[in-house]
C-alpha cells in the first residue's frame, strides 16, 4: 500500500523554498522509488561577490604563486580556500 504523499507548496522564490527544505523530510512529499538521473549540463553554481582585504605582501606572494602555475591568482585563491574548506 502506498502511502498518501503531501502536496509541494508554492515558493515565492528560492530562498522560501530552500528554507522550507532545511526543515521538511522530502520524502512526504516525493516519491523517491520513481525518481530518474538527470543531466544539467548548464547548470553553474550560484556564486557571490565577496570583498576580502589581504596584506599586500601576501597578495604579492600570492600572485607568484599563481603565475607560476600559469593560472589568475583568483583562481588560486578560490582553489586553495575550498581545498582548506574540505579538509578534516
Amino acid at each position: 500500500m502506498s502511502r498518501k504523499l503531501k502536496p509541494t507548496p508554492a515558493f515565492r522564490n528560492e530562498a522560501e523554498e530552500r528554507r522550507f527544505w532545511e526543515t521538511h523530510d522530502s520524502s512526504e512529499y516525493l516519491d523517491w522509488k520513481k525518481a530518474e538521473p538527470v543531466r544539467l549540463p548548464n547548470l553553474k553554481p550560484s556564486t557571490k561577490s565577496i570583498s576580502l582585504r589581504l596584506p599586500v605582501t601576501l597578495l604579492e606572494r600570492i600572485k607568484v604563486a599563481a603565475n607560476k602555475r600559469d593560472m589568475p591568482y583568483q583562481s588560486l585563491i578560490k582553489a586553495w580556500l575550498a581545498e582548506k574548506a574540505d579538509a578534516k
